[in-house]
């Protein structure tokens, strides 16, 4: 992925295996959020294809990856601020049970019944992530935690066969980081889907991660189990340092 004379990501190629929850590290600037840009239809590669299941993706919009499986958080928090939180579930239930332009006026019959199916798995959505008490709240007066756990309820409202988080742990103290691990496995077993995170937080990614890689300035370095990975001294060097390994 080339933007002008600036390489983000070079000769980069990995295979997710279904079922997995996997990590994609490195320093800031590596090229992480590139990566996940272009394998969900934000940024077409500039060489190279985007496979998922055997389709090829490459050149979809996003609305399109979306329809086709992948679903993702944001780095920098995306919800629709000025919307409930029961509202933003809603809208990503909208991909597999959308209304046409002409029944959105109508409030009866089968329309009123479909509404009816999305706000009920909304709200059970909210219940998985603990903030159906929440329903009703303007989104944009959640706190910073909660607002995460809204945007992972959001993708999932997709229904979603591969999920790729960005910075999940992001603003997290050490308590809700160490309950983010329980909740990950718990949204693998859940809803049977297919987990990638990008991640600052060690102790997170090599307590939830199977299987890791690393880039640096776009160039992949290393890949590996977690154990493989702290003990790897080009990723010690490039990123992790001698005190993150200690810690993680």
């Amino acid at each position: 992925m080339r933007f002008g004379g600036l390489t983000a990501l070079h000769d980069f190629s990995i295979r997710v295996f279904r079922g997995d929850i996997v990590g994609l590290i490195g320093p800031n600037g590596a090229g992480k959020t590139t990566c996940f840009n272009v394998m969900t239809g934000f940024y077409r590669p500039t060489e190279g294809k985007v496979l998922f299941e055997g389709r090829d993706l490459t050149g979809m919009g996003p609305h399109q990856v979306c329809r086709a499986g992948i679903a993702r958080t944001f780095q920098n928090i995306r919800l629709f601020a000025n919307e409930t939180v029961l509202q933003n579930v809603m809208i990503g239930c909208h991909v597999r049970h959308p209304l046409h332009w002409w029944e959105a006026p109508l409030h009866f019959g089968p329309v009123a019944a479909k509404e009816r199916a999305i706000r009920d798995r909304a709200m059970a959505l909210l219940e998985e992530v603990e903030l159906a008490h929440l329903a009703g709240e303007c989104a944009a007066s959640l706190p910073y935690g909660a607002q995460r756990r809204l945007e992972i309820a959001r993708a999932l409202a997709t229904e979603p066969r591969f999920l790729l988080l960005d910075e999940p742990a992001a603003g997290m103290n050490p308590q809700e980081s160490q309950k983010l691990l329980a909740f990950i496995r718990h949204v693998r077993e859940r809803f049977n889907v297919t987990i990638m995170l990008i991640e600052h937080d060690m102790k997170v990614v090599m307590g939830v991660c199977e299987h890791i890689w690393v880039l640096d300035y776009g160039v992949l370095i290393a890949q590996g189990t977690p154990k493989e990975i702290q003990a790897n001294p080009r990723v010690i060097e490039a990123y992790l340092g001698e005190e993150a390994v200690a810690d993680a």
